[in-house]
């Protein structure tokens, strides 16, 4: 026969005293400051942001209940639609740029000399300050001011040369390069990061065999900094669709047909006082982002191949690699 123990009850002084109980407080105390100032300034402002994007309503008044109307005005409206379009122009820009720092970021992993001096002087662009950058790129496509006189050097009659602000089959293109200017020194010095963390072995391996730098880029570099690549191209594309500084300053508030999704929605909201149609506008962009997202992972994963099979198999040729490697020296 055996003795059933009775369970004894829970002591919560004796709990709160033992160094189990004490972890527990520190780590609710820790974290009730920043979830609850997430909840404050991050969801229950877009709650009520998605609440207002189902209603005809200014900063003071609503005037009603308007349903899907809001939703349906941002792409039955010209104007706001045509934002929205826009915003594929500084994805290309982004893709541009991406490959422009993949390439440069190559050739400086590369030893070469004044490699330090040059890299500091493409990142350089990204630590200014946004509207700073709209200023200087305001006087620069200005007529006949910097990038006019510099042609004008290279033998170009200023006569022949476009308006880079005013002519709308130039204008965007002028827009996506300074944002391309910007920011290519960040995705740069990300990818050297990268490709400075992949086994030096891997390269003196490939060199035995015979390998040039355009297989060495290809078969060892960059399955090593997939993930980099993909982190960079979700933040380029990110940033293309949320394009503000560029429109807004150097384009005067998007005159000209420069204004991007971000402008035409401080727009309508800060001057037209449609809180509720901006705040659709938002909601899309974020479905909008989502989807670029969740694209750009499949795209990565089915038709680069970068799935687990495609890891296993580079692990496996690199360690073929140092074991020939290895085999050699010691021969």
């Amino acid at each position: 026969m055996t003795k059933t123990e009775t369970k004894k009850p829970f002591n919560f002084q004796k709990w709160i005293r033992s160094r189990q109980g004490q972890q527990t407080i520190i780590i609710v105390l820790f974290s009730i400051i920043p979830l609850a100032l997430l909840f404050v300034f991050t969801y229950y402002p877009f709650a009520e942001m998605f609440k207002f994007s189902f209603y005809d309503r200014s900063y003071t008044r609503v005037k009603g209940f308007v349903g899907l109307d809001n939703y349906v005005d941002v792409f039955k409206k010209k104007d706001l639609f045509r934002s929205l379009f826009l915003s594929v122009y500084y994805m290309a820009g982004a893709v541009f740029q991406l490959a422009l720092a993949l390439y440069l970021a190559t050739i400086f992993c590369f030893k070469i000399k004044g490699g330090n001096f040059f890299k500091g002087c493409m990142f350089f662009p990204f630590l200014i300050n946004g509207i700073a950058i709209g200023f200087i790129f305001k006087f620069f496509y200005t007529r006949g001011f910097v990038l006019d006189t510099v042609l004008g050097w290279l033998g170009f009659d200023l006569e022949s040369l476009p308006y880079w602000l005013r002519d709308q089959s130039i204008n965007n293109w002028s827009l996506v390069a300074t944002s391309v200017w910007k920011y290519f020194g960040q995705n740069m010095v990300l990818f050297i990061g990268a490709m400075m963390s992949v086994d030096a072995s891997l390269y003196e391996a490939a060199d035995l065999d015979g390998a040039n730098k355009w297989q060495q880029f290809k078969y060892i570099m960059l399955p090593s900094i997939k993930t980099i690549v993909m982190l960079n191209l979700i933040m380029s594309i990110t940033g293309s669709l949320s394009a503000f500084e560029p429109a807004y300053v150097i384009a005067s508030k998007g005159a000209n047909g420069t204004a991007t999704y971000f402008v035409k929605m401080h727009e309508v909201a800060h001057t037209s006082q449609k809180i509720g149609q901006a705040s659709a506008m938002a909601v899309v962009l974020l479905l909008i982002i989502f989807a670029a997202t969740i694209l750009q992972k499949l795209f990565f994963k089915y038709v680069f191949k970068s799935g687990e099979d495609e890891d296993k198999g580079a692990a496996a040729r690199r360690e073929r690699q140092i074991a020939k490697l290895n085999a050699r020296k010691g021969a």
